[in-house]
């Protein structure tokens, strides 16, 4: 294996498996919001009041939430597989997929 490479099962760095799951924990919180905003008036009303447009508060609210979670998990110390943490990622990704997937009822 080359020098610039990693072993999946190896533990990814504290920066990178803080970052990872807080982008998991963000992708299913951005789900949730679609679904909070598209059901309540005044939730969309909220976010249309902070930038102009419900999309662009949602994006950074995301933004947000990713950034300083990732900093905060990121100076835990959290020892996580490589491979833990990409099923970590890819699964969050597929359910906050189906969670906006199932709501919209496509």
């Amino acid at each position: 294996m080359a020098t610039n490479q990693i072993d999946t099962a190896d533990d990814f760095s504290p920066t990178v498996t803080g970052y990872g799951i807080s982008y998991a924990v963000t992708s299913i919180l951005s789900a949730l919001l679609v679904v909070l905003k598209e059901s309540y008036e005044g939730v969309m009303a909220l976010l249309v009041s902070i930038t102009g447009h419900h999309w662009v508060s949602h994006g950074l609210l995301a933004v947000i939430v990713f950034v300083a979670l990732g900093a905060l998990l990121s100076r835990r110390n959290i020892a996580m597989k490589g491979n833990t943490l990409i099923t970590t990622v890819v699964g969050a990704t597929v359910v906050g997929g189906l969670i906006v997937v199932g709501f919209f009822g496509l």
